[in-house]
């Protein structure tokens, strides 16, 4: 199977689930409380690795994540689909974040917490999974982790990650290159070896 067919698949894929977001978006406008719930199990795991990766507890990015479940309800009718819905989710989650951050000056972050959030999804087995996030916890800096949380674990696309950031895409795409260069250099390059 050449690459060209498996990533046309998952472009084909995510536009679908961009429709489908599109649509759960209007129905939630409309007061669909069902479709609110269908988008808070497809899109949490995200929202909430989000705002973990900016505000570094637990307990404050699920009360972030939460609020951008209600801010989602209040702003569904005034959602303008532009294909891009996890990215209007993703930045209402990164402005309560910030909000949340300034309000609390508490910074500090366990590693049991950044397993909690990979505990959700099966990307890598648990031990590859606490050890890249160890990893990225002691090694990268913040755009690093938060770009790196934002593809790996939240699945999110460079460009989706770029326009949530305000960033250009080369940058992401830079820093993403640097940072998993630099776990690989940590983990002595066991991670490229798959």
């Amino acid at each position: 199977m050449d690459d060209h067919s498996v990533q046309d698949r998952a472009e084909i894929v995510s536009i679908d689930d961009a429709k489908v977001k599109d649509k759960l978006i209007t129905d939630i406008a409309r007061g669909g409380r069902a479709e609110l719930e269908m988008l808070y199990r497809q899109t949490s795991p995200a929202v909430y690795a989000y705002a973990l990766s900016i505000l570094k507890n637990s307990s404050a990015a699920e009360d972030v994540m939460q609020d951008t479940y209600v801010s989602v309800a209040q702003n569904a009718a005034g959602y303008e689909s532009q294909g891009k819905p996890m990215a209007w989710i993703m930045t209402i989650t990164r402005n309560l974040a910030y909000m949340q951050l300034r309000k609390s000056e508490s910074k500090n972050v366990s590693i049991e917490d950044y397993a909690d959030l990979a505990s959700q999804r099966d990307l890598y087995s648990e031990t590859d999974r606490r050890l890249l996030l160890k990893t990225a916890l002691s090694i990268l800096g913040e755009e690093e982790r938060q770009i790196v949380t934002l593809h790996g674990v939240s699945g999110l696309k460079h460009r989706e990650i770029a326009d949530m950031m305000n960033l250009p895409l080369s940058t992401v795409l830079t820093k993403y290159k640097r940072a998993l260069e630099k776990m690989k250099k940590q983990l002595g390059g066991v991670a490229g070896d798959e």
